[in-house]
């Protein structure tokens, strides 16, 4: 009788393994990997002495605040549900006593505000007020890119392209400010609360405009047919620094920008709405601008210097220039990318987190306007980003590791302790985790490219098994040795991880076009639409996994997302041979259709040269050799990936008699917004895997 139990034990456990393609035999769980909350939106009260983020977990979304000088972090907001509400633009009052912020999404061209559970009620963008005393949010108005006055009284925002304002105490209506040609973006209030600047966007060209309030009189600085972005005001704001660029159509185009007409930092006096050049970039190498994660792309700093980013010499650095003009000082020196950077609270300090000393990895780092000389501020086996300098030398920043993934992360004194660390689920399991080795592989045309393995754990010696290639989207992304920073990715490296715990070895590829490894290589020659240059780099991921030992050659899959969605239905479209079965997501499979490929020009001939190449370079061009199946996954409000893409793919693949397997997610964005679609379409891409590639068998069995 009890030989007969443990055989029906056994059967039921089978069955539920096979049922649920999401339960481990590893004992790790889909749902448990994707249960952490993740952290964003990081930000510091004026005082520096208040810290505000936003933690996302399994959908709902609420802000959560800490206080010095304990920093004890709590929740301000309490919403429930996994309803596709995004918060973002997080903006403390002056006076530190409440939070401002956004709830819903930007509007698609239609004007539509994304709707990712179908709710007939239909769904808005709202800006909300709630008070670090507690209570419930109130209410201010729908809009987005809040801007509260110096003073405390008075709320700028967006509303569908203009400028609107309103009181923060709401005894007053709010109203339209500004009825401009144009679209309004990134309004900003001068210190002294007596201007606004925005920049208005006007297709080929932008101005940087203010807005005097004792007036109500518009202005626009020095104005040109260029584009004019990235305001910044002085300190005492009387003057405002911006850059501008030449507006180029050969820019607009999709594919590699090493060069084009430099552009340049100019000075502009509110007074009189005249500027004047400060610095112009060279010709050639960092002539185009690239822009670094900040509050702001100019930083005006102490001794009326002006630091900024700029890739002169092929890598992402940052330089700070006298804002009468001169020669910039490189503060950053090094073959290394900066990333997040923050000024401290001296203005003379600038904290960032690049890849210095670890290609694969960020960590934290700080240098002085006047020295420029960097200094580390973390090290180690994790990850570290978004810095925010607070009063009495603390640092908050976000961190991660292989096996841990993001939290809020408080650097006081030399120790460092997490903020919320309860949040963490009691079952989360850090423990089985592997960790991903750094790998360097040869593209098939020979150009070196990293890679993180993900091996399964207790691995059996000798045992082939079925590999998994990933290509992240971006392409200007960057996967690294650890949890990633970016939500999308965050969730990417869960599912690597839970890919290894099923016994498959895991390949997550850094093909050019990414970032993290200087200019020429994120501008590649050839890339996406003008060649598919990059196609090299998954090739040659193939051509490594097949050469080692463990990994079975005939059973090889691919899987991504936007751009690595594209890659994957590339390698299956022109290399069936190599790769069994993929899974992409809200991929492209025509450029001519989903970006601008025609180059500038009168010569019909020379167009339909480009839309040939952009063709050829496309999944749609090479279905004759298409064979293996894939699951095509999709939210039908894709604003970043038309969903026709994946319509015109099915077509071809029908017409082909190719197996394919479908997911539709109907009023769902490009970055899934509910949790619960995250996990439908994981669970969905395991099981194709399961099925196409063959379980692989696991030390446990």
């Amino acid at each position: 009788m009890t030989g007969t139990l443990k055989i029906l034990g056994a059967l039921v456990s089978l069955s539920l393994l096979l049922t649920n393609p999401c339960a481990s035999r590893s004992g790790i769980t889909l749902e448990q990997l994707m249960s952490v909350p993740f952290p964003s939106e990081l930000t510091a009260d004026s005082s520096g002495t208040k810290l505000a983020w936003v933690f996302n977990s399994r959908g709902a979304r609420n802000i959560w605040v800490a206080e010095a000088p304990e920093f004890k972090a709590h929740p301000l907001t309490r919403y429930m549900a996994d309803d596709g509400q995004e918060i973002t633009g997080l903006q403390w009052a002056p006076d530190g006593r409440a939070v401002v912020y956004v709830r819903g999404s930007n509007a698609n061209k239609q004007g539509e505000y994304p709707n990712p559970l179908s709710d007939p009620r239909g769904a808005e963008q709202t800006i909300f007020l709630v008070s670090l005393g507690g209570g419930e949010p109130r209410r201010l108005a729908e809009g987005h890119s809040p801007s509260v006055a110096p003073s405390g009284d008075r709320l700028a925002y967006l509303k569908k392209g203009q400028l609107w304002w309103m009181p923060v105490d709401g005894e007053e209506k709010q109203a339209q400010q500004v009825r401009a040609r144009g679209e309004c973006t990134s309004p900003v209030w001068s210190p002294d609360g007596g201007a606004l600047a925005f920049v208005s966007r006007r297709d080929d060209h932008s101005f940087v405009s203010i807005y005097e309030i004792a007036t109500g009189t518009l202005r626009y600085l020095d104005p040109s047919v260029d584009h004019d972005q990235y305001a910044t005001w002085s300190p005492d704001s009387r003057q405002i620094a911006f850059v501008r660029w030449p507006e180029s159509r050969t820019l607009a185009l999709f594919g590699p920008k090493r060069s084009a007409l430099p552009w340049s930092i100019r000075v502009a006096d509110v007074s009189t709405g005249l500027s004047r050049e400060i610095w112009r970039a060279k010709e050639g190498t960092g002539s185009v601008f690239h822009e670094i994660e900040a509050q702001g792309q100019l930083m005006w700093c102490d001794g009326d210097h002006i630091v900024f980013p700029w890739e002169g010499d092929g890598w992402v650095h940052l330089y700070v220039i006298p804002s009468q003009g001169g020669e910039p000082v490189l503060l950053t020196p090094g073959k290394f990318e900066v990333e997040h950077v923050f000024p401290g609270p001296d203005r003379k300090t600038i904290f960032y987190s690049s890849n210095q000393e670890d290609p694969d990895r960020r960590h934290l780092w700080k240098t002085s306007i006047n020295e420029g000389i960097p200094v580390a501020v973390t090290r180690g086996q994790g990850l570290e980003w978004a810095p925010v300098a607070l009063a009495g030398g603390y640092i908050a920043y976000m961190r991660s590791d292989a096996r841990n993934p993001a939290r809020v992360a408080l650097l006081a004194g030399g120790n460092t302790r997490d903020l919320a660390p309860e949040t963490i689920p009691a079952d989360f399991p850090a423990h089985e985790l592997v960790e991903p080795q750094p790998v360097i592989f040869e593209a098939v045309d020979g150009m070196r490219i990293h890679a993180q393995l993900f091996l399964p754990r207790n691995d059996t010696p000798k045992m082939r098994r079925p590999a998994i290639i990933f290509v992240h989207g971006g392409s200007r992304r960057q996967m690294l040795l650890g949890w990633h920073p970016m939500y999308y990715y965050h969730n990417a490296y869960a599912m690597n991880e839970y890919l290894a715990s099923q016994g498959y070895i895991v390949l997550s590829i850094n093909y050019r076009s990414g970032t993290g490894y200087g200019m020429e290589f994120r501008e590649a020659l050839n890339y996406g639409a003008v060649g598919a240059s990059e196609f090299n780099d998954v090739l040659g991921a193939a051509m490594y996994l097949k050469r080692r030992a463990d990994v079975d050659p005939e059973h090889i899959g691919l899987w991504g997302g936007s751009y690595g969605g594209y890659l994957t239905a590339l390698g299956l479209a022109r290399a069936s041979d190599l790769f069994a079965a993929g899974v992409d997501l809200h991929g492209v499979h025509d450029w001519r259709t989903e970006t601008k490929v025609s180059r500038p020009s009168d010569s019909w001939e020379v167009q339909q040269i480009a839309l040939r190449l952009a063709y050829d370079s496309s999944p749609l061009a090479h279905m004759s050799t298409w064979r293996s199946p894939v699951l095509l996954i999709h939210g039908d409000d894709d604003r970043n990936v038309n969903f026709s893409q994946t319509v015109m793919l099915v077509e071809a693949l029908r017409q082909q008699k190719v197996g394919f397997e479908q997911l539709v997610f109907p009023d769902e964005v490009h970055d899934f917004l509910t949790h619960k679609h995250w996990l439908d379409a994981y669970r969905a891409a395991v099981d194709f895997f399961h099925r196409r590639l063959g379980r692989p068998r696991t030390s446990l069995e």
